[in-house]
């Protein structure tokens, strides 16, 4: 084994619940960096995750285990089994997310394999709310934290949440969104699809899964506030990128209440929306290392976000931050940055500052690879 392969011959399983953007995103862009280490790597998850995100295309094995995003508990034993199988003879596996860590560390006690490292990643906090179905998700939560012999933190609050609970070894690991690829049509042009005929009107854009997590309501909220601001005239158009559970919901209330909103349906041209935009915005319940507020600052496009999870320590003074669950301070937010061209500038210079001291891919996958001969040791 030579430093220029220090996984040669190592088996690698990794594991993911359904993802439609995180984590898929995430995973897939560190497979090229375990490959180039010399480790056969297999990914087990969804069908749908495969045809979504192309693991395979890196050289990645893939072998499909149907873990859901939700607690159920006959399909978890049926993913139990089917993990099982699929991750036997593997030196190493390492679980992405908490749906997919509980079900890991369920197959690893199954099958006996205590001595095997378990990776887990912790991407997202437990959604809010009460009740059994709670208190058995932070039952299931505290199993698979502590189950684990690393937990890896995409954001202090998450790290310190997992050090509670009793996790054995914690180590932030940011997780780094790829690079777009560069916008490859015109402002004009993108802005005429969207529904602006000049560029007079603002237009925000928000891009993200419909779901009650990215905190949509409250941007329409702040929305509806608009019409009686008489600083935005003409009032700005929003334009929401993603698809989700939400997006008849939205619908319902953009159609009965005339919000100047539109949904785009789930988008690969996000560079170009981006570069079409006057400001992004970012009304989530809570965020980890969002991708979007990556991308945002990393585009130069101003960013108003709510400051929750690992967002402040993201952005630092790249953004206009507000409380999430204040409808006004967000809707004040955007109107102040859209009409003070001064904010405008400061805020577009500093977001590729910012980004500038983010790890990026290349870091955040040799960060992986040295974990993992960690946990490995020495081959005999």
């Amino acid at each position: 084994m030579t430093e220029q392969r220090p996984l040669a011959d190592r088996r690698i399983a990794e594991v993911l619940a359904t993802s439609t953007g995180g984590v898929g995103t995430h995973l897939r862009s560190v497979l090229p960096a375990l490959g180039r280490a010399g480790a056969a790597v297999r990914v087990c998850g969804p069908q749908a995750t495969e045809e979504l995100f192309g693991f395979t295309a890196t050289g990645a094995d893939f072998r499909a285990v149907g873990i859901s995003a939700g607690l159920a508990p006959a399909a978890d034993l049926r993913a139990v089994l089917a993990l099982r199988r699929a991750t036997r003879g593997a030196d190493l596996v390492h679980a992405h997310g908490l749906r997919a860590g509980l079900v890991a560390a369920m197959a690893r006690r199954l099958a006996g394999q205590r001595r095997r490292p378990l990776v887990l990643t912790l991407h997202n906090a437990l959604p809010e709310g009460g009740g059994l179905r709670r208190r058995v998700l932070q039952a299931a939560e505290r199993a698979t934290i502590r189950g684990a012999d690393v937990v890896l933190a995409a954001s202090g609050d998450l790290a310190g949440n997992a050090r509670r609970l009793g996790a054995s070894d914690v180590r932030v690991a940011p997780v780094s969104a790829p690079p777009l690829r560069p916008a490859e049509r015109a402002r004009p042009d993108v802005r005429r699809e969207i529904g602006l005929d000049d560029d007079v009107r603002p237009l925000v854009v928000a891009v993200g899964r419909l779901h009650p997590q990215k905190g949509y309501s409250l941007l329409l909220d702040a929305v509806s506030r608009w019409a009686d601001d008489p600083r935005l005239r003409p009032t700005p158009l929003v334009a929401i990128a993603g698809d989700g559970p939400l997006h008849d919901e939205l619908a319902g209330r953009i159609a009965a209440e005339r919000l100047p909103v539109v949904l785009l349906g789930r988008r690969t041209d996000v560079a170009d929306l981006l570069g079409a935009a006057d400001v992004c915005v970012l009304p989530s319940v809570w965020e980890a290392r969002s991708l979007t507020a990556q991308e945002a600052l990393r585009a130069g496009v101003p960013l108003v976000a709510t400051a929750v999870g690992g967002i402040p320590e993201l952005v630092g003074d790249a953004a206009e931050l507000v409380p999430y669950g204040d409808a006004a301070a967000l809707a004040d937010a955007v109107a102040d940055v859209l009409t003070d061209p001064a904010r405008i500038a400061r805020l577009g210079a500093a977001g590729p500052r910012r980004a500038a001291t983010w790890p990026d891919e290349a870091a955040t996958a040799a960060q992986l690879v040295e974990l993992y001969r960690e946990l490995l040791g020495p081959r005999r």
